[in-house]
């Protein structure tokens, strides 16, 4: 049986994620693993409740708490994107944690993450223009995706 790039990818970040939780003598119980691996694997840029809620489908007793605080804890250790919205329904890619744009419904809420070769282009060209010295952007464009269009 032949593995996806993907899922070697998502091995790879899974075990450098663990090596550093570890290092951090976080405890590492079985929800938790379960917590970041829910977060590596996805694309669909869970929020806390969604994680939580299939967390829970395998350990019932796993709390919310738990949930904040593995979460919390990659954030710090920069193994995960927290995408902030206005109405507090943030939103997390443990795929790829770190500055890319997204493409946001409006309605549905799903995110994609475009490949976008310019932004680091972009990147640059603000630094030049402003003199700052860039440490993180977020760019996020906002539409309706294809499957929503074809509703209305």
């Amino acid at each position: 049986m032949t593995r996806s790039k993907t899922e070697i990818r998502a091995e790879d970040r899974l075990s450098r994620i663990l090596t550093k939780v570890k290092e951090r003598d976080f405890r590492l119980t079985p929800q938790r693993l379960a917590i970041i691996r829910t977060l590596v694997a996805g694309t669909d840029h869970p929020s806390v409740d969604d994680v939580y809620r299939e967390v829970r489908e395998q350990f019932p007793t796993t709390s919310p708490a738990t949930v904040y605080k593995t979460i919390a804890l990659l954030k710090e250790l920069n193994e995960v994107l927290e995408l902030g919205f206005p109405d507090g329904s943030n939103r997390y890619d443990g795929n790829r944690p770190y500055p890319h744009p997204h493409a946001i419904c409006t309605k549905c809420r799903k995110i994609m993450d475009p490949e976008i070769s310019s932004v680091d282009e972009l990147s640059e060209e603000m630094k030049q223009k402003t003199g700052y010295t860039i440490s993180f952007h977020r760019l996020d464009f906002f539409g309706l995706c294809p499957e929503c269009q074809r509703k209305t």
